[in-house]
């Protein structure tokens, strides 16, 4: 019996191969992105105040696994090779783990809580401009409500508790925003996928420049909302 030959991928764009490069930057940076996380938290939780604490950051060190799996498995179905394809972006997302080293669990479940959320609001941003299948993945890697609440709630318990943590966690909110937006705009436009995949071919460079700034203005927006339904300022 003769093997079913496989289904060439249909990938929105007149020049696959170019689409392909981009898209595979993309989903390394993703990959990695998601199995530093993992590591993190998992490090992170045992300095938790309690053990329900432990518990919450732990069940989101899971998650993280979860969504690298997921994009690992898109990554083999588009038969690249997955530790080749993070390579690229393991210095540099390595770099920014350094730099917004969490003092203490108050910190990291702040992290969490806004690198999550800009993580979600980015991808989700640049899914629009994906072929079905990567779509999918994207959809199904991100955070859920119910996940993003706990969170939520949990600062906002802290803050009532900690009477100066609100000064610290605004401070600690602005560093982490600054970081990861500068870090997204450094990868993405040194490896050349955000335009690639965000612009037109048909247009000029600039129009691609100015779609990757209205993303990243978005972002900002939405970072400052969500720092408002904790009662502190962005």
């Amino acid at each position: 019996m003769q093997p079913t030959p496989s289904v060439p991928e249909q990938f929105p764009t007149a020049d696959p191969g170019r689409y392909r490069s981009f898209l595979l930057e993309l989903l390394g940076v993703m990959a990695y992105g998601e199995l530093s996380a993992f590591e993190r938290l998992s490090s992170d939780a045992r300095f938790s105040p309690t053990l329900t604490d432990r518990a919450t950051l732990g069940q989101r060190a899971v998650s993280e696994f979860l969504h690298y799996e997921l994009i690992a498995a898109r990554l083999e179905a588009m038969e690249a090779d997955v530790e080749d394809t993070m390579r690229p972006f393991v210095v540099s997302i390595d770099a920014f783990h350094d730099r917004t080293r969490p003092a203490d669990w108050y910190e990291s479940i702040m992290k969490a809580y806004v690198i999550d959320a800009i993580s979600a609001d980015f991808y989700r941003a640049l899914s629009r401009h994906l072929d079905p299948a990567t779509q999918k993945v994207i959809a199904d890697v991100q955070v859920s409500e119910a996940q993003s609440t706990v969170l939520m709630n949990r600062l906002k318990q802290a803050l009532v508790e900690h009477p100066k943590l609100p000064s610290r966690l605004a401070l600690w909110g602005r560093r982490l925003v600054g970081e990861a937006l500068t870090q997204a705009q450094r990868i993405g436009i040194e490896r050349a996928f955000l335009e690639g995949l965000i612009g037109d071919p048909n247009d000029a460079d600039a129009a691609g420049a100015d779609r990757v700034s209205k993303l990243f203005s978005d972002l900002t927006r939405a970072h400052s909302r969500r720092m408002n339904l904790l009662g502190l300022t962005a």
